[in-house]
């Protein structure tokens, strides 16, 4: 079994007494491979040189030509790559016991190899504990080599390979977004401070321009070029403002209700206006930088939410690997820690978007829908990071196809359709037939009436009485028995006539049944007159 040491063949600088950088490339033969089988103790072989000697053996070593070789050769071997140099030494060396294992401490870069040159390559913990050994004892296994010039090697070696890592670093580009997008949101403060200085500063001399000119830039280049507003009745701004728009700033200066000011005054306005003026074009270029540094870097996420929004979302997570490892969940909620942690500590409703809510497609939403919308935003925004930062094509076609589903489902929940969308976003869409629905309200006649509305009290009193009139009623009734009956001792009638007042009292009876509800005074009154009755016809017989 063949051993290159240290990622597969190992690299050395070598600093002679002449300050000459040499570098070499070395390949050691396992004597005794039964002992590499037990990796628990393999490090005990490794203890000593003399040890080490009996393991491996040195099989060829050769040098670099200069530092510049020995740095490429490292970079192709840290990147998985197999440079020239490497590959003639393989085939010179390996290819003649082809039918033996070449053991690798990279597993990728065995691949390469076993690819290219059709070579049986091997990477187990086995072989990383054994380079582990070689490492060690690089000193005894490779004469020649004293200890001061191996470590001024080492250092010089990875000092060099430092420096061109931090040179190609991926990181560096992420970083350049970091601080173009952080200086783009300090020029914005600044320009909004300067403009808002140099209106109220020359609106003490002209109040009225600053109703005529909304636009900021503007304002500032017609000051510039004016000065004095005694000025605008003589000078041309036709290049800076509209026919309409100029001649309604002569008139107004011509009448302006403004102070006089001195020409110290209006060379200080017109030095702050040509600052807004270089800043805002300074501005332009800065925002043109940062929109093809997105474009280049992370197609998907900018034609998903935009470049501000993307390089808000970069800066925010640190890097754009760093933002592919966030669930959807929280690349929605970025930007709005503060609320959501004082949501959970008070209980109440929790955000529902971040730095996100400044997209196009929230924007555009009602504000019913932009909790939906941006939550479908973020999930397929997590999708086109997570392709940015790890996929290899540099297309944009994801995050255009993604973009149009969102835009889809935006239309869907616009028109209120009882529609849904496949998983694909390949389903077609079908519409409803509109039903207009209106409620028709009917005219309450009850708000003509002229009677006067009757309280509940009233009504409650009119209630109690018609209940007090049944016992009245009864009163009268015994009142009227007890005359009648005293009527009839006094003067003796015949029996025919007391027939027929016996059917009238009968007669009578009935009828008061009839119209007094059972009550139990009524049922008393009845069992009394049925008593008396029978007591007058035991008498008369």
């Amino acid at each position: 079994m063949f051993v290159a040491s240290i990622t597969v063949l190992c690299l050395y600088a070598l600093v002679m007494k002449n300050h000459c950088l040499l570098q070499a490339v070395c390949s050691s033969r396992v004597l005794n491979e039964k002992k590499l089988q037990e990796v628990d103790s393999l490090w005990k072989e490794f203890e000593t040189p003399e040890k080490a000697n009996k393991i491996v053996k040195l099989k060829h070593f050769e040098k670099f030509q200069d530092t510049t070789e020995a740095l490429a050769a490292s970079t192709a071997l840290v990147e998985g790559k197999l440079s020239k140099n490497l590959k003639k030494i393989l085939k010179k060396i390996v290819a003649k016991d082809a039918h033996e294992q070449l053991a690798v401490a990279d597993a990728k870069l065995g691949g390469v190899i076993k690819d290219k040159l059709n070579l049986s390559c091997i990477h187990s913990p086995m072989v990383t504990e054994l380079m582990r050994g070689i490492r060690s004892q690089i000193e005894g296994l490779i004469t020649g080599l004293p200890s001061r010039e191996m470590a001024a090697m080492c250092l010089g070696l990875a000092h060099s390979l430092s420096r061109y890592k931090l040179k190609f670093s991926p990181d560096k580009v992420d970083t350049m977004i970091i601080q173009a997008i952080s200086l783009l949101d300090d020029l914005d403060k600044e320009l909004n401070n300067y403009i808002m200085r140099c209106r109220e500063w020359y609106g003490w001399h002209f109040p009225e321009l600053g109703k005529i000119i909304t636009d900021n830039l503007t304002y500032c280049k017609c000051v510039r070029k004016v000065g004095d507003r005694s000025n605008f009745a003589s000078s041309d701004v036709s290049d800076i403002l509209p026919e309409e728009i100029e001649e309604d700033v002569k008139a107004a200066a011509e009448i302006s209700m403004g102070t006089e000011v001195s020409e110290e005054d209006i060379n200080n306005i017109i030095h702050l206006c040509d600052q807004v003026i270089e800043i805002s074009e300074y501005r332009t270029q800065l925002y043109d930088y940062l929109k093809n540094r997105m474009m280049a870097i992370a197609p998907n996420l900018t034609v998903m939410v935009g470049e501000l929004v993307g390089a808000r979302l970069i800066a925010h997570a640190g890097s754009l690997l760093n933002l592919a490892k966030h669930p959807a969940s929280t690349v929605q909620l970025l930007g709005a820690e503060k609320a959501l942690f004082r949501a959970l500590k008070t209980k109440r409703d929790t955000p529902k978007f971040g730095l996100i809510y400044h997209a196009s497609l929230v924007g555009q939403t009602n504000a019913k829908n932009k909790g939906k919308i941006s939550r479908m935003l973020a999930a397929k925004t997590a999708l086109t990071i997570r392709y940015d930062a790890l996929g290899e094509n540099t297309s944009a076609e994801m995050g255009a196809e993604n973009r149009l589903k969102v835009e889809t489902r935006l239309r869907l929940l616009e028109e209120r359709g009882i529609r849904r969308i496949s998983g694909t976003g390949k389903a077609l869409a079908k519409t409803d037939k509109y039903q207009n629905k209106s409620e028709v309200k009917v005219f309450d006649p009850s708000g003509d009436s002229t009677l006067p509305v009757v309280s509940k009290k009233r009504k409650i009193q009119e209630v109690e009485e018609q209940d007090t009139e049944v016992p009245v009623k009864a009163k009268k009734f015994k009142a009227e028995m007890k005359e009648g009956t005293a009527v009839e001792d006094d003067e003796p009638v015949k029996k025919k006539k007391k027939k027929k007042n016996k059917e009238k009292q009968a007669e009578e009876e009935e009828v008061l049944n009839e119209e007094l509800p059972t009550s139990p005074t009524v049922e008393n009154a009845e069992k009394k007159k049925k008593k008396k009755k029978k007591v007058k016809e035991e008498d008369e017989d």
